[in-house]
């Protein structure tokens, strides 16, 4: 009676340890995931406006249709990256994420930064080589440590009118995002 209780407590235990084996490595295998989604778009070292979400169309990110979009990704290891430009005068937010889609730093324009975006985006050895001044980096430069050497942004923008969302987008155009040279 023992011996097949044993036997069926290390049955149960090993079938826990492959699920949980199986469901943790699942990701790692994702052909579809957000980062491939965004490099497909074709967004390294240069914003992209997402295509405007229309209420009533198919919306498979989930945008909100009342903001305009623009993505980039940033490869650290390449050097520090440089998100900079000037938006305009209307509500935006910045969201800095991880290769997994994890988001490590996020702000907006009510934060005291105003219209003007200045950030930078270091990976722990380039943050120390920043402390030790081995990095010459623009005065007022927001400083963000990213444990990854993968990261995209996004930028939202909220147009106060449909009118005026063209120019806003043209803005989000405008923005340097890459390697700092």
């Amino acid at each position: 009676m023992t011996r097949t209780a044993l036997w069926i407590i290390a049955g149960v235990v090993l079938g826990i340890a492959i699920h949980l084996a199986v469901i943790l490595s699942l990701p790692g295998f994702a052909t579809r995931d957000v980062w491939t989604r965004i490099s497909a778009l074709g967004a390294v070292n240069k914003p992209v406006v997402l295509a405007h979400a229309t209420a009533g169309a198919p919306n498979p990110l989930r945008l909100d249709p009342a903001l305009s979009y623009a993505v980039c990704q940033v490869d650290l290891a390449s050097g520090p990256g440089v998100i900079n430009g000037r938006l305009p005068d209307a509500f935006w937010s910045l969201a800095i994420f991880n290769r997994a889609g994890a988001v490590i730093y996020s702000t907006t324009n009510r934060d005291g930064i105003g219209q003007n975006l200045n950030l930078g985006i270091f990976n722990a050895a380039q943050t120390h080589l920043l402390a030790e001044q081995q990095i010459d980096v623009a005065d007022g430069l927001l400083i963000v440590e990213s444990s990854d050497d993968q990261v995209f942004v996004v930028i939202r923008l909220t147009p106060p009118q449909e009118a005026v969302r063209k120019r806003f987008e043209t803005a989000l155009k405008g923005i340097v995002c890459g390697n700092i040279k």
